[in-house]
């Protein structure tokens, strides 16, 4: 493993469970029965322990937006053709795309990084971290090198680490690549040893028939390149996505920081499972945003353990479902910081007369 790499996993620690407890202490003293808040008061207390605040504000939120192609669309795999990756990827510097509009109306920034884009692009917002023009065709062989794959994984990460200096401090995944859930559930099926029959979904929305040529592509993939489950590294490199690798990259810079960084949907979550593989400590500084429709992701949250805050049936992908999770993210830290004690407002805490 590339020594940077390994230096970014060996910096990852463990949440703050002090901070938490002290989080959770003062929880209680609010003015409302205690756990009446339900899941926005263990978000508030794992927020505290990830951050080593006891009432944490995010005055800066950053979506971060890996984009890159896939040689495997050669396949048929998407409704889409491969094109348009750069189109949407000009719609989004334009702020013209969803994430945009959901970004701005949480208050959150939108970083659109190229990793692996099949064409050469250029527009003043864009950060170009290229590691190669796109993935090859993972149902023939590798998708790319693994020395391509450590690239991408450290090009997510030092993108976090740019952002946590201008004042970042609270993470989305988002993504854009026409064919990426073709790879993520190949990613996501060699590392949990899942069907492919139970994780392939309809993606970009194709039909009966290319749903099954889709399965057929993954099962394809994982007989031809062999990855192996216990190597994620070797998993990204034969089957994964450049922006996979980044996304990867991305959780485990904020891991490393010390910022909570918010799963958007199918793609974010293949991303999550190999962030947990090359770090599990990494985990613990994940949240889930949102359940997509995506047929696999329902799996890939119960392999991660974590529970969405939203169901809405979305499926857009782009950090669209993150984006509208940190509302409740901005409420749960509300709630910690404007809220009154019992001793504050002179209300009885139920145990007795009232505290003042």
């Amino acid at each position: 493993m590339n020594d940077k790499l390994r230096q970014l996993i060996d910096s990852i620690a463990q949440p703050d469970g002090v901070v938490a407890s002290a989080a959770s202490a003062h929880l209680d003293q609010l003015t409302k029965p205690p756990g009446s808040l339900g899941k926005l008061e263990s978000l508030a207390i794992q927020l505290a322990g990830i951050t080593g605040v006891d009432k944490p504000e995010f005055d800066r939120k950053t979506v971060m937006v890996m984009a890159a192609d896939h040689g495997v669309c050669e396949e048929g795999v998407s409704a889409f053709p491969a094109e348009v990756t750069q189109q949407m990827l000009y719609n989004m510097l334009s702020g013209g795309a969803a994430i945009n509009v959901l970004a701005r109306h949480a208050g959150a920034d939108v970083q659109v990084v190229d990793v692996g884009v099949n064409a050469d692009v250029s527009h003043p917002s864009l950060v170009n971290r290229k590691v190669r023009m796109g993935t090859s065709n993972m149902a023939k062989g590798p998708a790319m090198l693994r020395t391509e794959a450590e690239q991408a994984v450290l090009a997510g990460a030092e993108a976090v680490a740019e952002a946590v200096k201008g004042g970042t401090r609270l993470f989305v995944t988002g993504e854009l690549g026409i064919g990426n859930t073709t790879a993520s559930a190949a990613v996501v099926c060699a590392l949990t040893g899942l069907e492919p029959e139970v994780i392939v979904g309809r993606g970009t929305g194709v039909d009966s028939a290319g749903l099954t040529r889709k399965i057929a592509v993954v099962c394809r993939a994982l007989e031809v390149n062999q990855p192996d489950a216990n190597d994620a590294l070797d998993v990204l490199t034969k089957v994964g996505g450049l922006e996979i690798a980044a996304l990867a990259g991305v959780i485990l810079g904020a891991a490393a920081h010390r910022c909570p960084v918010v799963l958007d949907g199918f793609i974010s979550g293949a991303a999550a499972l190999a962030a947990r593989a090359l770090a599990p400590a990494s985990a613990a500084y994940m949240l889930a945003s949102h359940a997509s429709d995506e047929r696999g992701h329902a799996a890939v949250l119960r392999q991660l353990k974590l529970e969405p805050m939203l169901h809405l049936d979305m499926r857009l992908g782009e950090g669209t479902g993150g984006a509208l999770s940190l509302h409740l993210i901005d409420a749960a830290c509300r709630i910690m910081r404007e809220m009154a004690t019992f001793a504050d407002a002179g209300v009885s805490d139920g145990q007795g007369a009232a505290q003042r």
